[in-house]
């Protein structure tokens, strides 16, 4: 599990940074200020839960069954979030429309948040 979060955790750090140059420079001519704040917001995500696997594979104390948790939910949620964010803001650009299916955003959210009581929960587990 542990090659998988560090792995993982780069992967989701490498393209958060890829997108964010992209979204600073390539779609400031392309979409509203709004647009590129919420893009924005959704590689800040991404990249704070890349820099978090990194420490689920790394530095944190997290039992076996606490890191397959985490990593689970940490990229359903990354894919989720911040990928809608990313085509519900490019819509112009690429003329895909999941305004549908918008409400997978807060769905990402909530598994990021699960993520994080999952963390937390294996903590006060591990420090009684």
């Amino acid at each position: 599990m542990q090659r998988t979060l560090l792995i993982t955790g780069a992967l989701l750090g490498l393209t958060a940074v890829i997108l964010g140059a992209f979204g600073a420079h390539g779609l400031k001519e392309s979409l509203s200020p709004e647009a590129i704040d919420s893009f924005e917001t959704g590689v800040r995500y991404q990249m704070y839960h890349a820099f978090l696997l990194l420490l689920a594979g790394t530095a944190l104390p997290l039992s076996q069954k606490a890191q397959k948790i985490s990593f689970y939910l940490i990229l359903i949620g990354v894919i989720l979030f911040s990928g809608s964010i990313y085509l519900l803001t490019t819509k112009p650009i690429t003329g895909i429309d999941i305004s549908a299916i918008a409400w997978i955003t807060p769905i990402g959210g909530a598994l990021l948040i699960s993520a994080w009581i999952a963390i937390t929960y294996n903590f006060i587990k591990l420090l009684k």
